[in-house]
Order: structure tokens, then C-alpha cells, then sequence
């Protein structure tokens, strides 16, 4: 059988472009631009209450791409767990048409982020877009594969394609503890992991693949050179946790 190589994917290049305003919340003060920063640039306001006491994540899916409604309980819990929100982490979801693309360029993603997002900073609330997509990224092969891309400071993408394709047959994980493993790695690059913006307290980053645990247990590590990557990281039957030095560089940033 052909090993297929899960890649899971970080954006560092800021693509900044206007978003449409009709649909935006003008009853505080919005400045869309504060979304649109490198990956991990905002470890600190996303983990503490320093700045922003609450979170709103605008979760968008194309239609028939739906996450588990699991995948997105458990991601709640894992922002509880981590970051201090006093007044409370809210889901916004809902659906968009389809492009009609198979694949996705990284420009494309950002696009139709800045085409469909309504959700941004305001004085005291920090927001999320999280979008799960009907297509492939184009940067696939044979032999690779990418489950999501975290690519600004709040956003990122899960392609669910090709997280259904690897997943709920025989041999193969379960959907939504596959998904549930990939928005949290993917966030924990949002939150600075590793060595992404929340300062290592230890040497743990992965030299080989850098911004990674080199802890093999841990949810941020690189574990696609295997041949079996996510698939052998939730064969357990759970996703997998940070390990102590990736959660004692979130705690020093803010973190729980």
C-alpha cells in the first residue's frame, strides 16, 4: 500500500487586503488589519486577558464540509484549557457555497477569507476565522498530503476534503478525532507553538522541522517523515496532548 505523508502546514507571509465592510458589526470600533498579521504575532492577546477578556471563533464551511460537531466541542475545551478568557469563548458557524476548485493556492485561501469573513478584533474581544474547505491543497502530491495551514495571526484553514478522504474506513482514524487533532495543531501554531511567537522556556524545537515539538508524544510534533503521520499520532483512540515544554512556553506567554 502507498504511504501517504500528512503535512500539517504554517503560513508566515502577511497578505494584507481590504475585506468587505457591509457585513461588519460597526458598533465598536473594527480595525480589520489587526487580523491580518504573521502567524503567532499574537500568542499573547489570544492566550491572556491582558487585552481582550473574551474570543469569538467564525467558524465557515463550504456546504457539505461540515466539521463534527465533537471535532468543535473538543476545540472549545482545548482554548479553555489554555487561554484565559473571562468572558466567555463564543462559535459563530455557518455555510458558503463552493468555489468549484479542486485545489488551493495559499493566495486563493487568504481570498476568500478576505471575500467571506465578518468577524474581526474589536476593543475587547479577539476573533478567529477557522475554514474548513471543499478542496485540496495545491501543494499535494502523490506521496504528501496537507490536512491545514495556519497562515495569519487568527486565521486558518482546514482542508476537510482531504481530512474525510483519510478518515472513517477500515485501518483509518476517526473523523473527528482527526479533525480535533488538526485544529489544535494548527492552533497551536496561532498560539505561538513552537517557538512561533511564544518564547521557548526550553530547548525543545524540532531542528529538523522547525517551529515543532521534538517530543514525539506531543501534539506539536513533526511526525510525517514516518509514512503514517496523523494516523499513528491518534491510533490511541485520542488526540494527542502538549507536552510539558510546549505548555510551559504557553503559561509564560499568558497561557494557562
Amino acid at each position: 500500500m502507498k504511504k501517504v505523508i500528512i503535512i500539517l502546514t504554517m503560513g508566515l507571509v502577511l497578505f494584507v487586503s481590504c475585506s468587505k465592510d457591509d457585513a461588519l458589526d460597526t458598533s465598536e470600533t473594527i480595525n480589520p488589519v489587526t487580523n491580518k498579521q504573521t502567524t503567532g504575532s499574537s500568542s499573547n492577546d489570544l492566550l491572556s486577558d491582558k487585552k481582550f477578556t473574551s474570543m469569538v471563533v467564525e467558524v465557515v464551511y463550504v456546504q457539505g464540509f461540515e466539521p463534527s460537531t465533537t471535532a468543535i466541542n473538543n476545540f472549545v475545551s482545548f482554548l479553555n484549557a489554555r487561554t484565559y478568557k473571562p468572558n466567555g469563548i463564543s462559535i459563530v458557524k455557518r455555510a458558503i457555497p463552493s468555489t468549484g476548485k479542486a485545489t488551493f493556492t495559499d493566495k486563493e485561501i487568504v481570498a476568500i477569507e478576505d471575500a467571506n469573513r465578518t468577524k474581526f478584533n474589536t476593543s475587547n474581544q479577539i476573533a478567529v476565522w477557522l475554514f474548513f474547505t471543499d478542496g485540496k491543497s495545491i501543494n499535494d502530491t502523490s506521496t504528501s498530503v496537507i490536512l491545514g495551514t495556519a497562515y495569519r495571526n487568527t486565521s486558518l484553514v482546514i482542508y476537510e476534503q482531504t481530512v474525510q478522504g483519510l478518515s472513517d474506513s477500515p485501518f483509518e482514524p476517526n473523523r473527528s478525532l482527526l479533525e480535533t487533532t488538526v485544529i489544535s495543531h494548527e492552533f497551536g501554531h496561532i498560539l505561538g507553538l513552537t517557538n512561533l511567537g511564544a518564547p521557548l522556556q526550553s530547548n525543545h524545537e524540532d531542528t529538523s522541522h522547525p517551529k515543532h515539538c521534538n517530543v514525539e508524544s506531543c501534539l506539536m510534533y513533526w511526525s510525517s517523515e514516518t509514512g503514517h503521520g496523523i494516523a499513528n499520532m491518534v491510533s490511541g483512540g485520542s488526540a494527542p496532548q502538549l507536552d510539558a515544554q510546549c505548555l510551559a512556553d504557553l503559561r509564560a506567554n499568558g497561557g494557562k
